[in-house]
């Protein structure tokens, strides 16, 4: 029987967004595969993290492409990009939390690009005057980054609900990030 490699690594997200620590025996239980399958798959644990580190890069690349970063008010972008992540949010909280994916000269390219399409997004917002040009494109990527990563969070301990969190994670950035006009 061949083995599903997206359902492998969908269920080892699922398992480890929950549970960062799960062993790969768990993640096998989690995936309804023996640990040996799953080591036929995946070598060891910093493999899987690879893995699952290429899945959360494609699910963001999809996730910008469909929020059409260039149409429209830059405000009405981040809110399509917020949205349209969401689903990915989980996996992303996880991979926020790998270290040795950030570290180093295996660094995938794939996070600069992810990092440089959302920076240019920030940029964009300032120079149409919507976003406050005290705050970094940098800055504001970063900024995003962590409210996902604590939404999802929020999400799966049950402290936030499902349905609020594009609206909370958007309201609190832009609330921040957009330009007011002085009194």
């Amino acid at each position: 029987m061949a083995v599903d490699r997206d359902h492998v690594l969908r269920s080892a997200a699922a398992l480890l967004t929950r549970k960062s620590t799960a062993t790969m025996d768990e993640v096998a239980k989690a995936a309804g595969i023996s640990r040996a399958t799953l080591h036929r798959q995946f070598a060891g644990r910093d493999a899987l993290v690879r893995a699952l580190e290429a899945l959360g890069i494609a699910e963001c690349e999809a996730a910008l492409d469909a929020a059409r970063l260039d149409d429209g008010p830059a405000e009405d972008a981040v809110r399509r990009l917020v949205h349209g992540i969401e689903s990915a949010a989980g996996l992303l909280a996880f991979l926020y939390t790998e270290n040795q994916l950030f570290e180093g000269e295996e660094q995938n390219a794939g996070w600069a690009t992810i990092d440089d399409r959302i920076s240019a997004l920030f940029r964009r917002g300032q120079l149409g005057g919507e976003f406050r040009i005290d705050l970094t494109p940098a800055w504001l990527t970063e900024a995003l980054y962590g409210l996902l990563a604590s939404g999802a969070w929020m999400v799966q301990s049950g402290k936030g609900a499902p349905k609020d969190f594009t609206h909370m994670i958007a309201e609190l950035l832009l609330g921040g990030a957009l330009r007011r006009e002085e009194p």
